[in-house]
């Protein structure tokens, strides 16, 4: 079972450290980027810091970023953005990042944006509804291109800037 809610405060280090190493595993970093992956505290203050909790371990995160957030990048005002995914490789291929990201989908519209390399990710936003916009594919620096995803929800009536709590949410996806 994995659990995803809000880190705690005793959290913030950890989840700096799984997110800068998972974003170098993959070769994405520079100085200026390095401090935001590792700067969890931050990210709590000013967007909305998840994690994924399997048998009493961070096994991920992500930031769920809202309106007035300085972390968003490409949402519109319509929007929520994903930021920062991250799994542990000792819990990938084991549903982590699928359930970060479902959690968040209980928000309302979100976007992503991902680089060209993040194969994963790519499978795992298709698996979940998300479709490419390649009319919104970015950079935010020379030589670092991002391609942006987009999902969008079915009115469920909550207020426009959606729940914001914790789920618990079961993952047998393997």
């Amino acid at each position: 079972m994995v659990e995803v809610r809000p880190a705690r405060a005793d959290e913030f280090a950890r989840v700096g450290e799984l997110t800068l190493a998972a974003y170098h595993a993959i070769g994405i970093g520079s100085p200026e980027y390095d401090s935001q992956l590792a700067d969890a505290e931050r990210r709590a203050r000013e967007a909305e810091l998840l994690v994924a909790v399997v048998d009493g371990a961070v096994a991920g995160t992500i930031t769920l970023v809202g309106r007035g957030s300085a972390w968003r990048e490409v949402a519109r005002p319509d929007e929520d953005e994903l930021r920062m995914l991250a799994v542990d490789p000792a819990f990938q291929a084991r549903g982590v990042g699928e359930t970060l990201v479902r959690a968040c989908q209980l928000s309302r519209n979100l976007v992503a944006s991902s680089a060209p390399g993040m194969a994963a990710a790519h499978r795992l936003y298709a698996r979940l509804g998300f479709r490419r916009n390649p009319a919104r594919d970015w950079s935010p620096r020379p030589g670092l291109p991002l391609i942006v995803f987009e999902w969008r929800s079915q009115p469920v009536g909550r207020g426009a800037s959606g729940p914001r709590h914790a789920a618990r949410i079961g993952s047998d996806d393997g």
